[in-house]
């Protein structure tokens, strides 16, 4: 079999970035809590309007360390460009293999940028694809063995999705701000001569802040991350559930 090193949790991205916008605050609680995480980026981010995508790597690396995560990965694929198809999803599946993560977080299902759309769908299609015995996939030059996911989780981004449920991440919220603003060349600077971009504005770091109150007060918490299912969650336990 192909090495592997076992996840609980991996998270996908369109971009570097996506997921500290969206998701860094759940990887952060599920690390304290001993899970062992990793995420994969699938494009370097180079058409984005700011930066390029040599310093993007070097900010992801940056974020990485802060987020204490196991691995980070970044599959290359052309920003903007990549699209569902047979090869892409083999690229999913042979990534899921390697990590036999139990559960899955991935782009949203609907967003501005069409990218993460088509990211969510290409995940969830590559981690079925991973399960099947009959698609043969190698690592190092070995065979690897089937994975599937138990779930998969579609963090929110731009577009304020409804959640189907929401994880209270307000001890970690100034650690995921930190997380975010490793992307400096993303967000706003006065002395920059990049272009203007939607996240590039003065007041976008406190649309962060505003839109984890939003998902967290319906579960009484101060901040929350806020994600999408496709099919419904299994409860083991009413009295648990916040």
């Amino acid at each position: 079999m192909g090495l592997t090193q076992k996840l609980h949790i991996l998270a996908f991205a369109a971009h570097p970035d996506d997921v500290e916008l969206c998701a860094a605050g759940t990887l952060l609680k599920h690390v304290d809590m001993g899970y062992k995480v990793g995420l994969i980026d699938l494009t370097r981010g180079e058409l984005g309007t700011r930066g390029n995508a040599e310093l993007r790597l070097q900010e992801a690396r940056a974020s990485a360390d802060l987020l204490g995560i196991e691995v980070r990965e970044n599959l290359g694929m052309d920003d903007g460009f990549f699209v569902n198809d047979k090869e892409h999803r083999i690229a999913i599946a042979r990534i899921v293999r390697k990590y036999r993560p139990d559960v899955v977080l991935a782009n949203a299902v609907k967003d501005r940028h069409p990218d993460h759309g088509r990211a969510a769908q290409l995940v969830t299609e590559g981690c079925f694809v991973a399960g099947l015995i009959k698609v043969p996939t190698e690592m190092d030059g070995k065979p690897q063995e089937r994975w599937r996911p138990r779930a998969i989780y579609h963090y929110i981004q731009d577009y304020k999705l409804q959640p189907d449920l929401c994880v209270d991440v307000t001890p970690y919220m100034q650690k995921r701000m930190d997380a975010i603003k490793c992307f400096k060349s993303q967000f706003y600077d006065p002395n920059s001569d990049d272009p203007d971009s939607p996240i590039s504005g003065k007041d976008f770091m406190d649309l962060i802040l505003a839109a984890a109150r939003v998902y967290g007060r319906p579960i009484g918490a101060e901040f929350g991350e806020g994600f999408t299912v496709a099919r419904p969650i299994g409860v083991e336990d009413l009295t648990r559930l916040l």
